[in-house]
């Protein structure tokens, strides 16, 4: 079953939440994250992209970097920018975007979950992304990020949390520069936060880890490495139950054919394919569709029978497509490693991918019907692996609004 906790947060001021909310760090890059948090020395971002404050030319991953995130996170406690909460809360986090909105519990989950798979994963994480968390929260000793869990829903949890919001006033509420709502509410209240513990110990017989591999990976690792550190055996989680949350499109593009002509690229295709040339941009309707722009052209793809399989990872949309193209035609044999192929998230829509390739930076594109929670869970209890770049999870937490001070 799952542990979980209440925790004090270290968080922002309510009148300083909106400047202090950053992006995760992980969807900026150096100089993204210079432009974001320009003239606004509250911004998070000072913490977990401090590059920003240092020249340039710097590497990301030197010591120099993770001091000055340290020193940046003792700026914003010494000024009150964050302060601590006085006793152990739970917090509920609603995110709003586009007339959709998905509620999520946050709490520490247990380390030790993590190591038994009663946190279940999807991705393998490579180490040296594992090696910049690790680095980042030994140094500042804390967890600024965030990772993003799922569960199948209890209807007792998602009962306290509905009553709890109706009754209370959030703490925070305010729309970020990108449109998308952040409220959030405290559960202080122990004998409320006792009910919600006892519950995910008795009724959640897992979580699965839906967007945050390397986070969770290293608060893991770094639990090891503070063996003394109670606080360590706990890592930052925001779990959501399944019926609040939707995967978007997590979609291809390759920088050449392979050496083929389009002529016997496409003919190529046609022995796994259905082809129909569109005259509009393909969003696939359904599993086992593909959209494909080629030479400013958008065709419609379906997968034959007897192309895939019915296991839980032969079945994805996204191994089809490895299989059958990526690897088979263009000889891109590993996704994560290979130079000749990128990935867009879906929230950029088709006009990304049409851009990309009339740009001449990359050669072709492929649209992908998005992961299902269900493909997802059912991959995660098989103990196997999704391909890489296949699940986009949109709207993203806000880093900043909740620390885990370890």
């Amino acid at each position: 079953m799952t542990h979980i906790q209440p925790f004090k947060a270290l968080r922002p001021q309510p009148e300083l939440a909106q400047q202090v909310a950053s992006r995760p760090y992980d969807v900026l890059n150096s100089q993204e994250a210079r432009e974001e948090a320009k003239n606004n020395p509250y911004s998070f971002l000072h913490v977990t992209k401090p590059e920003i404050d240092l020249p340039a030319d710097i590497d990301i991953h030197s010591a120099a970097v993770y001091n000055k995130a340290k020193e940046n996170l003792n700026r914003f406690i010494a000024e009150d920018i964050l302060v601590a909460e006085e006793k152990p809360c739970y917090y509920i986090y609603q995110l709003l975007m586009n007339g959709r909105s998905q509620t999520g519990l946050v709490c520490v989950s247990s380390v030790e979950d993590y190591f038994n798979d009663v946190i279940k994963k999807h991705e393998f994480t490579r180490p040296e992304k594992e090696k910049d968390r690790i680095d980042h929260m030994r140094t500042t000793g804390a967890q600024t990020g965030n990772v993003f869990l799922a569960y199948r829903d209890v209807e007792e949890v998602n009962d306290i949390i509905d009553k709890w919001k109706n009754d209370n006033k959030p703490v925070y509420d305010f729309v970020a520069d990108d449109g998308i709502k952040h409220t959030v509410w405290i559960i202080d209240n122990p004998p409320v936060n006792d009910s919600i513990t006892r519950l995910f110990s008795t009724k959640v017989p897992c979580t699965y880890i839906a967007d945050g591999h390397h986070r969770a990976a290293s608060a893991a690792k770094v639990s090891i490495q503070l063996p003394e550190s109670v606080a360590a055996k706990y890592f930052l989680t925001t779990i959501f139950p399944a019926s609040q949350l939707a995967i978007l499109d997590y979609n291809r593009l390759a920088k050449d054919l392979n050496g083929l002509s389009q002529e016997d690229f496409i003919s190529a295709i046609h022995e796994d394919f259905t082809i129909t040339q569109s005259p509009e941009p393909v969003k696939p309707s359904g599993l086992h569709e593909f959209g494909m722009y080629l030479n400013g052209q958008w065709y419609i793809l379906a997968a034959k029978k007897g192309s895939y399989s019915n296991d839980p990872i032969g079945i994805l949309d996204v191994t089809i497509l490895s299989d059958h193209i990526l690897d088979k035609i263009l000889d891109i044999k590993d996704q994560r490693t290979d130079k000749r192929i990128d990935f867009v998230g879906g929230i950029r829509g088709l006009s990304e991918l049409e851009k990309r390739v009339n740009s001449g930076e990359m050669k072709v594109a492929f649209s992908l019907y998005p992961v299902s929670i269900q493909q997802l869970f059912d991959i995660a209890d098989s103990g196997n692996v999704m391909p890489p770049k296949s699940t986009w999870f949109e709207p993203k937490l806000r880093d900043g609004l909740l620390t885990h001070n370890l």
